[in-house]
């Protein structure tokens, strides 16, 4: 396997890639490695998904690096999904940007033979994830909400509404129950990961925090 992956990351990815995406197909669930973003047109080599996640409306969705989605979830991208770099997913996590609880009151046995943007009462709205952003297993993100960078989203959360970065979140709805930027100054107590760190911005957030406690 070690070498197959120096293999990889050298020039034959895309090749190696498109070869894992076929074998996966006649196995159980594999975690594949490289992705297209169908808007940049750009192939994500170091973006990894599992060989059984369901991308529905896949041009619309589009992708950065390193990203991690597990086995088992939906990527509804019928209105447009935005997953930013580093976005971790958890397995049999549903990402929705559309719906029809409405519309199949409104209309009935006619719902069927109308088109899907003509729906009367359809929920139709995209989905943002910002960079570095953990989304636990069983979580259901609803069409319309935004989610900040370096978030963590508690496993089986439903997140109905939009969430500033670096917010933990838990429940059903979900609700604020603490910052990241509180629990990574804990670890910077121990080791210093500023070469490290995902985020400037939020480097600078955390040790304002650490200056301020030992002040």
């Amino acid at each position: 396997m070690r070498l197959l992956e120096r293999v990889y990351r050298g020039r034959c990815g895309i090749l190696l890639s498109w070869f894992a995406q076929v074998y996966a197909r006649f196995t159980q669930p594999k975690m594949i490695y490289g992705l297209w973003d169908p808007k940049t047109k750009e192939f994500r080599k170091n973006t990894r998904y599992g060989s059984n996640v369901l991308f529905v409306n896949k041009e619309n969705l589009s992708i950065g690096d390193y990203v991690y989605i597990n086995p088992y979830t939906i990527i509804d991208a019928s209105n447009g999904i935005t997953i930013e770099d580093g976005v971790q997913i958890g397995a049999w996590v549903g990402i929705f940007t559309h719906g029809s609880e409405n519309s199949i009151r409104l209309l009935g046995k006619n719902y069927i033979n109308i088109p899907f943007y003509e729906r009367k009462g359809y929920t139709k709205a995209p989905v943002h994830i910002g960079k570095y952003t953990f989304i636990g297993a069983g979580v259901i993100i609803l069409p319309g909400v935004s989610i900040g960078k370096g978030c963590i989203i508690s496993a089986g959360t439903v997140v109905n509404r939009d969430v500033p970065d670096f917010s933990i979140l838990s429940g059903n709805p979900a609700t604020i129950v603490r910052s990241t930027l509180e629990i990574d100054q804990y670890f910077f107590k121990e080791t210093d990961y500023s070469a490290t760190y995902y985020d400037k911005e939020a480097l600078e957030k955390v040790k304002k925090l650490i200056k301020s406690k030992n002040s």
